[in-house]
């Protein structure tokens, strides 16, 4: 995994203390490779050559993978809105002709999964998820799925939420501004190549509410078995209560958001990353995300254990 979160540099920051010399978006998102990029698609990028190199994709010579059997997938709910608003102002203006035909593609809903396919030459399939607080987690699943299915060897997956001012006006606060990026594959490719996966992907389930998509990946796991429970606090700010009963039960719940802010469509990946914090860590137990509450149109939950886990 790879991070591009202002801060931060390795994952265990999202769960603890935070060292110096983090990720600055003020001169991390420079450069030549950069040029007529809007904002989300510079942080997908500075998220996925580090996820990259940690998979053991990258080296001298840029990507080593199979580009053809290389999905992306992208996970961003306000990431085109800036772009969208500030052509709209444009046209309203100046009409059409005031319009730059090099900004065009920055407010295409997919331009960031086009833009990290492009750079690192993956052409499997280029997918963008934009549907609310379970877009994260519904990534990552739809990426295990496309490799489950044998659409890909290996996916790409990012989760990425760029602050600006139309999404700081329609929301009433910035998001985090900052992307995450994940590499999955199979375990046999993994194997098979000598990789060291990080941790291992198991049930998924998206339903109605949060107690419902728990139970249905946590189902015949002893109890006590999930160690970190990563989840969403309450609307107002409150904290969640802990799960009482199943194989989740007693594990503390741990808001991303508190420290990063509103994460939106990138909270799912996050979770993920600060699961391989968790792992990386040493510390025991499988690693329960849950994304979505009351009031929202569904919640999603995802299980992952260590590396050497079985899901």
């Amino acid at each position: 995994m790879g991070l591009a979160v202002p801060g931060l540099t390795l994952p265990d920051e999202l769960l603890g203390a935070v060292r110096e010399g983090g990720f600055d978006p003020h001169t991390g998102l420079t450069g030549r490779e950069m040029r007529h990029k809007d904002r989300g698609s510079r942080l997908a990028l500075r998220a996925t050559e580090p996820a990259l190199r940690d998979a053991g994709l990258y080296g001298e010579d840029g990507f080593g993978g199979d580009g053809d059997g290389t999905a992306v997938l992208v996970s961003s709910n306000f990431g085109i809105l800036d772009s969208v608003c500030e052509f709209a102002d444009v046209i309203a203006r100046d009409t059409v002709t005031g319009l730059s035909p090099l900004g065009l593609p920055r407010t295409s809903s997919n331009v960031t999964a086009g833009a990290v396919a492009m750079r690192h030459g993956l052409r499997g399939p280029n997918i963008t998820l934009c549907n609310g607080p379970t877009s994260g987690l519904d990534a990552v699943y739809w990426a295990r799925g496309a490799i489950a299915a044998g659409r890909a060897e290996a996916a790409v997956v990012v989760g990425v939420e760029p602050s600006g001012d139309a999404v700081t006006k329609l929301l009433g606060a910035p998001v985090f501004d900052g992307a995450v990026a994940l590499v999955l594959e199979s375990r046999t490719g993994a194997e098979a190549r000598g990789a060291r996966p990080r941790a291992t992907v198991g049930g998924y389930a998206r339903a109605s509410g949060r107690a419902a998509a728990v139970a249905a990946v946590t189902a015949g796991r002893p109890a006590g078995t999930v160690g970190l429970w990563l989840t969403e606090g309450a609307a107002d700010g409150a904290v969640t209560a802990p799960l009482d009963e199943g194989p989740a039960a007693g594990a503390a719940p741990f808001d991303l958001q508190s420290r990063l802010g509103l994460c939106a469509g990138a909270l799912g990946v996050l979770q993920c990353a600060a699961a391989v914090a968790h792992f990386d860590g040493g510390r025991g137990g499988a690693v329960l995300a849950t994304a979505g509450r009351a009031g929202d149109d569904a919640v999603a939950a995802l299980l992952l254990t260590g590396a050497r886990g079985r899901p």
